[in-house]
């Protein structure tokens, strides 16, 4: 028997580590609004869980269907179109650390650490595969930000929490470069090439993110500094989210899959952003503006998390092999 045909044929694809991401996401927002004394933290904790649980599933499913496919490991992080998501595990394993740091300091800073340097290390590795494999410019998304610019900058706000002054400054570096490489390209293929195909316009959602998160690490290194350079993260993350709406109209007729929670995770870094500004502003009732932010992002993520469930029942969520 061939082994193509020993395959599955539905499987753990690297985009479906956007459920774990989304939710880590999520609870990051609601980590935030703990600190702010805004709302309970045990909140965070459940979403933590939750998200533990559905990163060790698809980790393990994933790490035993690999091997199992045409061209292995080796096929998977020079697909194209999948491929960056792949980096998605180590950063899903640093958010989660993270949250471990709040009640074990040694053990949470010990697994960030170790998903740190995995991270740093695959984006590196992904970066020299694009640079020796070539890029199809009409395949190119905002995925190719997550393993050098979102996990930079998540590496940033993680040491700058374990009190690594030095590796997180360096790595708000390696975040920034990076964005303001990939941004301009990536924009270029959304201007002056024809559309993305339906199941790759969920990550045109990727794009509201970059400057949400350069934005918390920035404050994560300054210890919560508000000066010029974050309202130049501001303003950009506000143009993000004004095309976010203009794009309305498009989502509307996307089928919900898989690739639908690409939209969980940057609309959970620019609802942690505005809780930060709402709190600096001070608005009357900023306590009200706050809630409604924290309420809106968290329906947002149940729906797509009962739309997933939907779909399992129905077993049309896993996608399909090649």
């Amino acid at each position: 028997m061939s082994t193509r045909k020993s395959e599955p044929h539905v499987g753990v694809t690297p985009n479906l580590f956007g459920i774990a991401y989304g939710l880590t996401g999520l609870a990051g927002c609601w980590g935030y609004a703990a600190l702010l004394r805004l709302t309970p933290a045990v909140i965070t904790d459940i979403l933590c869980a939750s998200a533990a649980m559905v990163w060790l599933t698809l980790v393990v499913s994933y790490v035993v269907q690999v091997p199992r496919r045409p061209g292995g490991w080796p096929a998977e992080l020079a697909d194209p179109v999948l491929g960056p998501f792949v980096s998605l595990i180590p950063i899903v394993g640093m958010l989660l650390a993270i949250g471990l740091m709040r009640h074990d300091r040694a053990a949470g800073q010990w697994l960030f650490g170790v998903f740190a340097a995995v991270t740093i290390g695959l984006a590196g590795w992904l970066a020299g595969q694009w640079i020796l494999g070539g890029l199809d410019f009409d395949r190119l998304h905002h995925g190719y930000v997550l393993p050098t610019v979102a996990g930079g900058f998540i590496v940033t706000v993680g040491a700058a929490l374990a009190g690594w002054s030095g590796p997180a400054r360096m790595c708000f570096g390696l975040g920034l470069v990076s964005w303001l490489v990939l941004e301009p390209m990536i924009l270029a293929r959304l201007y002056f090439r024809p559309p993305p195909p339906p199941p790759l316009q969920p990550t045109l959602a990727i794009g509201v993110g970059p400057p949400a998160l350069a934005g918390l690490a920035y404050l994560a290194i300054t210890h919560g500094k508000v000066d010029a350079v974050t309202f130049g993260f501001a303003g950009y993350t506000l143009l993000g989210a004004l095309v976010q709406l203009r794009l309305i109209g498009l989502y509307r007729h996307l089928h919900f899959s898989s690739g639908s929670w690409a939209f969980a995770f940057p609309y959970a870094a620019v609802a942690t952003f505005a809780l930060h500004w709402i709190t600096y502003a001070h608005p009357p009732g900023y306590r009200i503006w706050a809630w409604v932010v924290i309420l809106a992002i968290t329906a947002f993520v149940a729906v797509l998390a009962i739309e997933t469930t939907a779909a399992l029942t129905r077993h049309r969520f896993l996608p399909q092999l090649r």
